[in-house]
């Protein structure tokens, strides 16, 4: 798959099969989307997913969503939402960026994208001129998920209430987090459980402030942890938000390095402890949470079956 950041950027000259909205977290909905556009490709139509990008804080980071889609498309085209995106009206966008930029021969889309200023142009008025353009058009219903259509906002409100397992049933995946170990004050150290400070990039969404099962990818490997993703109001003021894990069976030196982090289960909302004293009793408490959600769920192996289930539907 080839990566390019903004429509005056794209290079393509085949006819296109393309794909367009915010993808914000890839979610079972866009999967929908990004399947039908990819039955269209062909040695002489490439698929191109236009992600728009509205610069707030995010499901997934843009690295993420390339990640994601490695394999699903010929094309990621990362489209920053301009000022000249904004003000350009509906049928000029569909000539002048569907038609004359992306050469788009077959346009996928959900029943809810609107495009153009004032959000005039829709699904119909993408119908209404298809012929004109001669391309063909697929209006995708939402998927739903008991009853309730699946959105990029049902997922960061169930993030919100700490549901990191209705999170990754909304998604289709577990999700995740990827960021460097940095320093920290080795406070756990001193208690006798190193923990790793993962810090993930700014535009990333953190669950709701507390204490979670986690599997940790290090050096290719996954690892059984438990973390408290938050600010840790004990034993700093810095509001610095951070993934703090204590890795199980991890012994080696993981800073600097990249890992990956995903949310399993939820235990407790973060809390602000009145000594290190009772800082260390709770973390021995949930340090005793993860070994037993593990047991319960062993290498997250049912989860991903699940998870896989879910995909194939």
């Amino acid at each position: 798959m080839r990566y390019i950041t903004g429509i005056d950027s794209f290079p393509g000259e085949k006819p296109t099969a393309v794909t367009l909205g915010k993808f914000d977290g890839l979610h079972r909905g866009h999967q929908k989307l990004i399947r039908r556009m990819g039955e269209y490709a062909s040695d002489a139509c490439e698929t191109v997913v236009c992600a728009f990008d509205m610069h707030r804080e995010s499901l997934m980071t843009n690295r993420e969503r390339r990640e994601h889609l490695e394999g699903k498309a010929d094309w990621l085209l990362e489209c920053p939402f301009t000022k000249e995106l904004r003000e350009m009206e509906a049928e000029a966008f569909i000539e002048q960026v569907l038609i004359g930029k992306l050469h788009a021969a077959h346009i996928v889309v959900g029943t809810d994208f609107t495009f153009g200023h004032g959000k005039r142009g829709d699904a119909a008025m993408l119908r209404a001129y298809a012929d004109r353009y001669g391309y063909t058009l697929d209006v995708i219903e939402k998927e739903r998920y008991n009853g309730t259509v699946i959105s990029s906002t049902y997922i960061k409100d169930a993030l919100a209430q700490g549901d990191v397992e209705l999170a990754g049933t909304l998604l289709g995946y577990p999700y995740a987090l990827t960021g460097t170990v940095r320093h920290g004050r080795q406070l756990g150290r001193t208690l006798g459980f190193p923990t790793m400070n993962i810090e993930p990039e700014k535009k990333k969404i953190l669950p709701r402030y507390g204490v979670y099962a986690c599997r940790v990818k290090i050096d290719g490997t996954w690892y059984n942890a438990v973390g408290n993703a938050g600010i840790k109001p004990t034993v700093s003021d810095r509001r610095r938000r951070l993934l703090e894990v204590y890795v199980y069976g991890y012994e080696g030196n993981a800073y600097g390095k990249e890992v990956t982090a995903r949310f399993c289960g939820f235990e407790r909302p973060e809390m602000k402890f009145g000594s290190v004293e009772e800082l260390k009793e709770h973390v021995m408490r949930d340090m005793a949470y993860g070994e037993q959600f593990f047991r319960d769920h062993p290498s997250g192996s049912e989860r991903h079956k699940s998870m896989a289930k879910i995909r194939r539907q």
